[in-house]
């Protein structure tokens, strides 16, 4: 059985909301070891505040690329059956040939980093027409003044956004789910071995 996805508990824990809404979004509930959630809670919130309060400037880019590793490394072992691959820089951009939407297309999720007035992590699950069906643990509940952000309640399981592709390749940092200065992007491809796709098994034919 598989759980809603969740919302983070403070201003500061999307990083953590988002890793761990991606095992629940591609594990059953019976197949996700408690190491993981532990260490996902472990590694992250690893930023202090400029009053030197740590926690309160959420999870750095060292804490995610470690994640990424362990998550390659556990499923290695043959303990779950997980892979990973963190991005950054060019490499993090939403078009038909980036490799964000070849892991949406076959199977996998991302867990990005991009921006919601400040810094902040959502989990991607998948494409329909050109938006991305994502998941952003900030919860609100009021439209969006942009119209064609839509939000849905209908899939707690997979996704609460439904987000145009046109929003996310911006540079500036004020515009709503940007992902910023190219130099700074980053994102983590997440895959559950067994469900994942090959190209191959989704090709379609037509007459």
């Amino acid at each position: 059985m598989k759980n809603p996805l969740h919302y983070q508990l403070s201003e500061y824990d999307c990083g953590p909301t988002s890793m761990m809404n991606a095992l629940a979004y591609l594990f059953e509930r019976e197949e996700i070891p408690p190491e993981a959630i532990r260490n996902t809670m472990l590694y992250c919130l690893d930023c202090h505040s400029k009053e030197g309060i740590p926690g309160k400037r959420g999870t750095s880019r060292a804490a995610m690329m470690f994640l990424s590793n362990w998550l390659n490394e556990y499923g290695d072992l043959g303990i779950m059956s997980v892979s990973s691959e963190y991005l950054s820089g060019r490499s993090v951009y939403i078009s038909e040939e980036s490799r964000i939407n070849h892991a949406l297309n076959h199977g996998g999720v991302a867990v990005v980093r991009l921006y919601l007035e400040e810094e902040h992590y959502v989990l991607m699950t998948g494409i329909q027409n050109e938006n991305i069906l994502l998941f952003d643990p900030y919860y609100w509940d009021q439209p969006y003044e942009q119209k064609d952000i839509l939000i849905d309640r209908e899939h707690p399981k997979a996704y609460n956004r439904i987000v145009p592709f046109k929003y996310f390749n911006q540079e500036n940092k004020e515009a709503i789910y940007a992902l910023g200065p190219v130099e700074e992007r980053e994102a983590v491809l997440i895959f559950n071995e067994k469900t994942k796709t090959v190209p191959e098994e989704v090709i379609e034919y037509f007459i």
